[in-house]
């Protein structure tokens, strides 16, 4: 695994690759930012930025979603998927913050996880988007680049959460979730476009598997003499 000083400038040219980096969840409250979070789950981004602007209008409040019927809620966030599950964290989740925070999205990372449907990357996403207290939220491209560059060794989010933030200024935190994120959507997905990604001299994984399946060309000995076959692309 990379050190502190090598794990900062590499994210320094992501920090370039991905400028102004943010989450891509629209959103003008904490409370809103969470609804946002929890439909996001099995969901994309764009998906749930659908449907949220509906939700908000029907509840604009915790005390309005904690007074919802499942029979109403589940419709408007049925494009999202597990909208039965969904529904029934987002009606749980409005309840507690009556019961025990006014209403009120609470600030710590110990509170905001004893909510219905609400774990440490929700958490991390809320407090350091919407409540300044800083946050790494891992999901599963944060998870895939830091393991893939090496500034990560671990298949388990709150490791990986561990690996990164002992590494990094508490101030740093949101921006590098929200840069892997991007990274990991635009560049490193599942199929990595290798040739326009900004840290690819530094990346574990261009040197050790990209590197080496590019240099394995067969060679095809025919009548006419040596033939060079592309090898085949792959990449998880």
């Amino acid at each position: 695994m990379k050190s502190p000083g090598a794990t900062r400038t590499i994210l320094r040219k992501l920090y370039l690759q991905h400028p102004d980096p943010d989450t891509e969840l629209i959103y003008t409250t904490p409370y809103e930012l969470l609804v946002a979070t929890i439909l996001s789950a099995q969901s994309t981004d764009a998906g749930v930025n659908r449907v949220t602007p509906a939700v908000f209008k029907r509840y604009p409040n915790a005390k309005a979603l904690a007074d919802a019927a499942a029979a109403e809620l589940e419709p408007i966030i049925h494009a999202t998927g597990f909208f039965r599950s969904k529904a029934k964290s987002l009606m749980g989740m409005a309840r507690a913050l009556m019961e025990r925070h006014e209403g009120e999205v609470p600030k710590t990372m110990e509170e905001l996880v004893e909510l219905p449907g609400v774990g440490r990357k929700t958490a991390n996403v809320v407090l350091g988007h919407a409540l300044g207290v800083p946050g790494l939220p891992v999901d599963r491209h944060v998870l895939r680049v830091s393991n893939r560059i090496g500034i990560a060794e671990s298949d388990d989010p709150v490791l990986v959460e561990q690996q990164l933030t002992k590494k990094l200024p508490p101030a740093e935190w949101t921006k590098v979730s929200d840069t892997l994120i991007l990274h990991g959507r635009r560049i490193c997905n599942p199929k990595p476009l290798c040739e326009i990604c900004s840290v690819r001299k530094d990346c574990d994984y261009y040197r050790l598997v990209i590197s080496r399946e590019r240099a394995k060309v067969k060679v095809k000995v025919t009548g006419k003499g040596k033939r060079i076959l592309k090898p085949k692309r792959h990449l998880k």
